[in-house]
Parts: structure tokens; sequence; C-alpha cells
């Protein structure tokens, strides 16, 4: 008890131990009367106080959730897009090499000179549907209007893998449903000359894939665009330039179609309708594909068209430092 007193003395004074009569007990201490108004008043300071920080709580996990969605929202889209355009590549490359055995009876069950099964007739309808579909397809898909409203409903960054997935379907779908026609135009039975027919429907083939390597086989293909996009890069178009065939040819991609198509020692009727078919088609894309590139380069595109041939090569007449500058030809649009 003396402790207590003591210790009372230290904390509150002597005098206040006399004014409780020498008592060491601690004096009461008596709050003012609290109002219901004041009261009420501190409960609504204390839910605002407690509204205030869940909204700051709410505003943090916001915060922290939009600063991750973004990452977790785009891969996934970005990876579909990147795995669209190899399956999109894959299923051309097939065509490709499908297209190769077709055209020259070569190691397919079925070629565009297989044993007619129906009227000749009804062939030359079916076939001519067939061409008139895919020439429509790779023709009007390929028009800058029809691209910018095609992606208004699918990525931009997949439009050309979208382009080279339809044309293979549709070449895929000609070799299907092709019906050969029977009978011959000409057929050659000399060694040399069939070796010589042979060896330029190789060199055709050749001259259409080492083309699209020397311009950018990946961008013509839909690839480098899928890639840049699955990587967050930008996709910028490719420069102007004219690399090898391009400083003697216009269109070397064509020229080597044409050659594929035409040289052969056995030209039968339907390979013939397809090859006439084709060669009227590229005839018209260069048409409508050189106005796109005039309207879209202007000057230097028809001061290329005006000195380098289209399709016949011949000695260019390239002014100085045009040839590092020219656009490709609209093939690779």
């Amino acid at each position: 008890m003396g402790d207590l007193c003591r210790e009372a003395k230290r904390r509150f004074g002597r005098s206040l131990i006399q004014q409780t009569g020498g008592n060491c007990e601690m004096p009461q201490v008596i709050e003012p009367p609290v109002s219901s108004t004041e009261k009420a008043s501190g409960r609504q300071l204390r839910t605002a106080s407690l509204n205030e920080a869940g909204k700051e709580h709410n505003t943090r996990t916001r915060n922290n959730t939009q600063a991750s969605t973004p990452s977790e929202a785009t891969l996934m889209p970005r990876l579909l897009v990147l795995t669209y355009g190899v399956v999109s590549y894959a299923i051309f490359f097939a065509t490709f090499c499908y297209a190769v055995g077709w055209v020259g009876n070569l190691w397919v069950p079925k070629s565009i000179d297989s044993a007619p099964v129906g009227p000749a007739w009804q062939a030359f309808l079916v076939n001519a549907l067939l061409l008139a579909v895919f020439a429509v397809q790779h023709s009007v898909m390929a028009r800058p209007a029809f691209k910018r409203w095609w992606t208004r409903f699918i990525p931009e960054s997949a439009e050309r893998s979208t382009y080279v997935l339809l044309s293979s379907l549709a070449l895929l779908l000609m070799f299907w449903q092709w019906q050969p026609l029977g009978g011959f135009i000409w057929s050659v039975e000399n060694a040399t000359g069939r070796f010589l027919l042979h060896a330029m429907f190789g060199f055709g083939w050749l001259l259409v894939l080492a083309t699209t390597f020397l311009i950018n086989h990946f961008d013509l293909f839909g690839l480098r665009q899928v890639w840049l996009f699955a990587s967050g890069k930008e996709y910028r178009p490719l420069g102007f330039v004219t690399p090898g065939p391009y400083r003697w040819v216009r269109h070397p991609l064509y020229v080597g179609w044409l050659c594929a198509f035409w040289f052969t020692p056995t030209m039968t009727a339907a390979h013939f309708l397809f090859a006439v078919a084709t060669t009227a088609y590229i005839l018209v894309a260069i048409q409508l594909e050189e106005r796109d590139l005039v309207d879209v380069h202007g000057p230097s595109y028809a001061e290329y068209r005006r000195n380098v041939p289209m399709l016949i090569p011949r000695s260019p007449k390239l002014p100085d430092g045009l040839g590092a500058r020219t656009p490709v030809s609209g093939e690779h649009q």
C-alpha cells in the first residue's frame, strides 16, 4: 500500500493526494455527458472512415488486377493468331507440293491428266467453274478495298494467313473435283525434247519458289505478320527492292507459273484448258495489281513499268538508283 502511495505522489503530486483526504486511491475521472447528436455524428464518422478504407482497398485491388490483366488477356489471342498462321502456312506448303505432282502427273493418285470419268461437256463446265472460283477468290481478296473491309472482322495480323489459307483450299477443291477431258493437243515422243520440256517444267516451279525467297518468303505467306504480332512488335511493310530477276521482268513469279503450266511433253485437252485459263487470269491480274501499285507508289512504279518488261525478259533500262527502290510486283502485296 505504501508503494502505491509513493507512486501516486510521484505521478499526481502531493496536492492531489491531500485533496482526496490522504487516500491513495486514484480519483474517479468523470467524463462529461455526450449528447445523442454527438454519438450519432461519431458513428457517421466511423462509418465514413470504414467506407473510405474499403474504397481504397478496392481501388488498390482493381489497379493490381488491371496491371496484370493485359499480359494475361493478350497472350492467348497472340498465341492463337501465331498457331493459325503456322497451320495456314503448313496447308499452303502441302498444297504447293501436291500441285507440282498434279500438274506434272507425278506421284499423286489423281492428276490433271487422269482418265476421263464423264461426258466432255460436263467435265468442261465443272473445270471452268473450279477455275473461276479460284480466280475470283485469289484476285478479289488481294484488292486493297477488300482488305480494308475484311480486317474489320479478323485481326489485321492474320489477314495474309487467311488469304493464303483460302487460296490453298480453293486449289485443293480444284485438285479434288477436277474432271479430265481426254484427247491430246500435242505429244512429244523425242527423248531430248521430252527432257527439255520436263527441265523447263522444273525450272518454272523452282523460279516460283526462289522468287518468294528473293523478296521475303515468310512475309508473302503470312508467317512474318503473325510472328511479329505474337512477339508484340509492330509490323512494317517491306521496302522497295528489285533483286535478281526483277531487274529483267516485273513479274518473275508469274513467269515461273507460266513455265510450269505450259512446258509439258504431253498436252491434253484438260491441261490445255487449265493453261489457257490460268494464263488469261495472270494477264488480267497483272493489270489490276499494277493499277494498285501505281496508286500506292506513284511515279516510282510508273517509271519501273516503263523501263522493265512485264513477262518477256530483255536487257533492263533502269536509271541509276531505280533498282534499289522500285516496288516489286503486285503478287507480293
